[in-house]
């Protein structure tokens, strides 16, 4: 599939004028720019984060309340649940202050609460309500959810539980009847970061209390493992606050984790590198969220609210072994709906992909929505079935507004949810043709032509001699990595292959290129079959991203290769 090459554009007077005052590489400044960073202080502030720069958790609106609540039940010595989402997100939120809690009030008290992905769904549930009620539970804490819990709420207010809301999706214009509402994206919040996960929430909660409880940093800063964990899986931005708490996370997990980030660790066998955003991305966070997609999500929280590390491992294993099960129904599932796309000569014309078996594993259907788009770029549904009812997600191409297409669909589904890029719904077997039909109507009349080829964002156009190891170092500087401040990507052009590129494993390039006598070694990931426009000695344009290659205890830079093109023009 051919894609679109975008090179973004910055002030050129912008630019000087940083560059002025940094004296770096005049391509590091563009890119500086681009993320909106102009001054000497905004790039100090980038390149060197500080904790001192987090903001006070008392600026967040409710806070005080919600400590005091807290406070207040600890005194009294109620009983309290810790109430989260089944993903990374949730369960690292409510491992962080169910831990905290248990090291300072009766664990007798104390429960938490992860509903089950397939019997009570997302969010609240009057499940976990009703048993919160059975305990004696009078204050729920919910975290990564509750923001639009209006009804379950009040039920649990009429039964006489309390509950604290921290939550960072959007809030509807009815808010839940809640004691405090932990949400910086409110309205009238006057926290000055909005991005946080609910994690990052949670993480403010616990800072709020250490504070009030005139205790040392170390104990909530022992959290921010976890915490930047969920930031690299719930796709925040790494800007702002959460780039320190990233930045000071991913110092945690790699020089000493909590034991159960030490176990996942260790299982993965990525104990002896430095850990990035990345591998927290594809191989902590699946992980972690093979718990809640093949079987239970406490499991999860188990695992990190666990201190012996012998019971850690054992945990670490049960975690490893369901995502190996997930695994294993993604592959099967994928490859039997690419068959059925493949064979469907209709298919050829549509704008949108919806398959359907209803033997497809539920817990997986997104992760196969995703990997449909890699491979056909369409707006796409997946469907299984579960009892008499089918269930589905659904996953967008960018800029496309998934959710107002599936709400336009409405007719045909018994329920729907989610936002821009994301969507869940659930309907009627009988309807299943109808939504697939009208689902295509409304993706062809609102696609755009364009956003039916993926897009590549080029930050800056280089010459190979720029690529020297001062460039790089300062490259490095700028992780982590994430949404707003991605990996850099260069474009170079007029670039020659010197006759020793190959293809290997049939599959990939092994790059050989020149350009004004300079020599880089590069790898190409799925590219073989642009192999044929570096035998015919013409210039290409390449685009990639620049990283280090370690071999027999020698270091070097090479060029990591996204895509290429015949040059538009020759020398």
């Amino acid at each position: 599939m051919e894609k679109r090459w975008k090179l973004l554009n910055a002030p050129q007077k912008e630019v000087k004028a940083l560059q002025e005052k940094l004296g770096v590489h005049p391509v590091i400044c563009k890119i500086l720019v681009q993320r909106r960073i102009q001054s000497f202080e905004e790039a100090r502030a980038f390149f060197r984060p500080q904790l001192s720069e987090l903001h006070d958790p008392f600026l967040m609106k409710d806070m005080q309340k919600a400590v005091d609540r807290i406070v207040s039940a600890l005194q009294a010595r109620e009983k309290i649940m810790v109430f989260g989402d089944y993903d990374v997100d949730g369960t690292t939120a409510v491992a962080c202050l169910f831990q905290f809690l248990l090291d300072n009030y009766e664990s007798d008290k104390l429960d938490y609460y992860i509903p089950h992905r397939y019997k009570e769904g997302y969010g609240i549930s009057k499940k976990g309500i009703d048993l919160a009620h059975a305990n004696g539970v009078t204050l729920i804490i919910s975290l990564d959810c509750g923001i639009k819990s209006v009804e379950l709420i009040s039920y649990a207010k009429e039964l006489g539980i309390d509950f604290i809301v921290c939550d960072h999706h959007m809030p509807d214009a009815q808010l839940p009847p809640a004691t405090a509402i932990l949400n910086p994206k409110q309205t009238d919040c006057p926290y000055p970061y909005k991005e946080l996960c609910g994690c990052g929430v949670g993480f403010k909660l616990i800072t709020a209390l250490c504070m009030h409880m005139q205790m040392p940093d170390e104990y909530y800063l022992r959290y921010l493992d976890l915490v930047v964990t969920a930031i690299a899986a719930d796709i925040v931005p790494i800007t702002g606050e959460n780039r320190v708490l990233a930045y000071f996370g991913l110092k945690r997990v790699n020089e000493h984790p909590s034991p159960g980030i030490k176990a996942l660790i260790q299982l993965s066998k990525i104990e002896h590198q430095t850990l990035t955003i990345n591998n927290l991305i594809y191989v902590i966070a699946p992980r972690v969220n093979a718990a809640g997609r093949m079987d239970d999500a406490r499991l999860a929280v188990q695992l990190f609210v666990e201190k012996d590390p012998a019971k850690s491992a054992g945990l670490a294993e049960q975690l490893h072994s369901h995502n190996d099960d997930r695994k294993e129904a993604d592959l099967s599932i994928t490859v039997e709906a690419m068959d059925m796309i493949e064979n469907d000569l209709a298919q050829a014309s549509r704008r949108s992909t919806v398959v359907f078996q209803p033997h497809w594993h539920k817990g997986v259907v997104g992760i196969v929505a995703s990997r449909l788009i890699d491979r056909f770029y369409r707006p796409t549904v997946v469907l299984t079935q579960s009892g008499d009812i089918v269930a589905g997600s659904a996953r967008s191409v960018a800029g496309f507004n998934l959710y107002e297409a599936i709400h336009a669909c409405r007719e045909h589904l018994l329920g729907y949810g989610g936002h821009f890029a994301a969507a869940g719904m659930t309907l009627l077997p009988d309807q299943v043709s109808a939504f697939r039909e009208k689902f295509e109507e409304i993706v062809a009349a609102t696609i755009g032509p364009d956003q039916l080829s993926p897009e590549i964002n080029i930050d800056a156009e280089v010459r190979l001699a720029d690529l020297k190891n001062s460039f790089y170092n300062i490259l490095c500087q700028m992780e982590p990595f994430g949404p707003e401040n991605t990996r850099p990507v260069f474009l170079a052009r007029q670039v020659k292959n010197n006759g020793w590129s190959k293809i290997v494993k049939d599959q990939h390039i092994k790059f050989s290129l020149v350009q004004d006598s300079i020599l880089f070694n590069g790898i190409g990931f799925g590219l073989a079959e642009k192999f044929p426009l570096l035998e015919n000695e013409k210039p290409v344009d390449i685009v990639f991203t620049l990283d280090e290659n370690e071999w027999n205890g020698s270091k070097h830079l090479q060029l990591r290769i996204i895509d290429l093109r015949a040059s538009m023009n020759e020398n």
